[in-house]
């Protein structure tokens, strides 16, 4: 277990809080704030972010895509330049928030953007970035991830730098009162599949990370079992603080990682505009039956610890119909057919896509490769 963890994010988390902005963000510092389609003026985030930077230089930027597209993100990045800004902050879920994380590195880059998704470019400089979560969901508030897609050509691809990690995330559970229902579903399913993808790998004696991980995986089954009633405070609380435990980097401390069901969900994601949380319960179920050898012990301690269920020669598999239990009771789907795709011709291009994106040694044993890929996405269909 040898491992370096640092998360300098600051948290400010709670009611009222967005008013702080006012004296976390230097009153020097040129603004750009970035959101999405323009909810944030309907419930009240717009005005409270006007007000906290009433004393500051300030501009926006609107319009970023529930999956943020380089091709919109370009022109945040043109806006940025041209205003010479100081500062990005990103009002939105995970989407808009990777999307701030690009613009931040694009800003000071002085070529083709997409180079830093593709890997041509390494960050080197970011403009400082701070975030007003809206959607509970990613953890990208507190971690230095990054996803985008380019529409022209349907990839979807992710970076990374300790560059673009938020300086400051506030965390208000109100916001949480406006989403839609789908929205909210979405984000209980994320944060599970993002502790699954740190947690359900092979044993690395990992006693606080694996406890840890077990607590945030049972918040998410009660919050899913108390979905009906997510109306009040304490529900909102718990999602949003669990979601953002979930990435902050501390549970995948020295332990082996997947990340294989995000790999594969983001072709879906790219090529059939499905929601990303939604691809994440298509594909990871399946997963984890192709690989239950290596995941046996992991799916047994998942079973005992998180779903209460008792032991037997069949533990990690009734643990696997367990996950699709929930993920159903939120009504997500579990297959591609659920979700309106027809198996037969999105296999081999979904293959294709994995291949191009030399995406062919996957998983925490990268045993992953592309034949593997395909009975998985043959098994979800």
């Amino acid at each position: 277990m040898n491992f370096s963890f640092s998360n300098s994010t600051r948290i400010e988390f709670g009611q009222g809080r967005i008013a702080k902005l006012a004296s976390l963000i230097d009153a020097d510092q040129k603004v750009l704030v970035v959101y999405g389609g323009g909810s944030i003026k309907k419930n009240g985030v717009y005005d409270q972010i006007k007000d906290a930077l009433k004393d500051h230089s300030w501009l926006e930027f609107s319009g970023v895509e529930a999956n943020p597209t380089v091709e919109t993100l370009d022109k945040a990045v043109e806006l940025a330049r041209k205003e010479k800004v100081d500062y990005i902050l990103a009002v939105g879920g995970g989407s808009v928030i990777d999307g701030c994380k690009y613009i931040a590195a694009a800003t000071l880059y002085d070529g083709d953007g997409w180079d830093i998704l593709t890997r041509k470019y390494t960050v080197a400089r970011a403009l400082p970035l701070g975030v007003v979560l809206t959607l509970p969901a990613t953890g990208s508030e507190s971690n230095g991830g990054s996803v985008v897609t380019k529409a022209a050509t349907k990839e979807k691809l992710s970076f990374g730098s300790p560059l673009v990690l938020p300086r400051v995330a506030v965390l208000d559970p109100d916001v949480i009162k406006s989403l839609p229902e789908r929205q909210v579903a979405n984000g209980v399913v994320d944060a599970f599949v993002h502790i699954c993808e740190q947690y359900l790998s092979h044993n690395s004696d990992a006693w606080v990370q694996d406890g840890y991980a077990e607590a945030l995986l049972r918040n998410l089954v009660r919050l899913a079992e108390e979905f009906p009633q997510r109306d009040n405070d304490v529900w909102r609380n718990n999602l949003m603080w669990t979601a953002n435990q979930a990435l902050n980097g501390l549970i995948g401390a020295g332990v082996a990682q997947d990340w294989a069901t995000h790999m594969i969900g983001h072709e879906i994601t790219a090529l059939y505009g499905v929601d990303h949380a939604r691809t994440l319960a298509i594909v990871q179920p399946s997963l984890l039956r192709v690989q239950i050898a290596d995941k046996r012990a992991k799916l047994e301690q998942m079973g005992r610890n998180v779903f209460n269920l008792p032991q037997d020669d069949n533990l990690a598999e009734t643990t696997i119909e367990a996950i699709e239990r929930l993920y159903s009771s939120l009504e997500i789907p579990i297959r591609l057919s659920h979700a309106g795709i027809e198996g037969d011709t999105a296999v081999p291009a979904l293959v294709d896509a994995l291949e191009k994106h030399g995406m062919t040694a996957l998983g925490e044993n990268r045993a992953i490769t592309l034949d593997v890929s395909r009975e998985i996405l043959q098994r979800a269909a």
